[in-house]
């Protein structure tokens, strides 16, 4: 049961708390040379992601379509809800590479897990988020462009 004391501060604290936010939109309705807002569809072009920004993952290639990705499988293993799988191979010499590294963009929370637990420094996180599909297997990628080391 609430006393009396509480009654009344409650009654004058809730309205000093309600015009508090309404300065703060009252401000930016008389000064709106300070946009916070981002105007999305119409400033599309200019749009820039903040740079901690964690979109879906990607397997980081340089200018000739090779990466450095071992295929140890640590990234698949930091994955809390199993979006990556690492297929390994084997080369002519015999030696294990990567075969296909396949990621699923419906299942990954973007937690960044993977990233951090490459030891390589193969995977990096892209500042795409116009992600959405109606088609589910569009959400089903395969990272690497080519077998093996690249």
């Amino acid at each position: 049961m609430m006393t009396v004391s509480k009654y009344f501060t409650a009654a004058v604290t809730g309205p000093i708390s309600l015009l508090k936010g309404l300065s703060v939109t009252l401000k930016y309705f008389f000064n709106p040379k300070k946009i916070v807002t981002e105007q999305y569809p119409e400033n599309r072009a200019t749009l820039k992601m903040h740079e901690r920004f964690r979109g879906r993952v990607q397997l980081i290639h340089d200018e000739h379509g090779r990466h450095t990705c071992s295929a140890c499988g640590i990234c698949e293993r930091a994955c809390p809800n199993s979006s990556i799988n690492v297929l390994v191979t084997k080369n002519i010499a015999g030696k294990r590479v990567l075969g296909k590294y396949l990621y699923r963009l419906d299942t990954c929370t973007q937690c960044g897990f993977c990233v951090e637990s490459c030891p390589f420094g193969c995977l990096g996180m892209t500042h795409d988020f116009e992600m959405s599909s109606t088609d589910r297997q569009t959400l089903n990628m395969v990272l690497n462009k080519s077998e093996g080391p690249g």
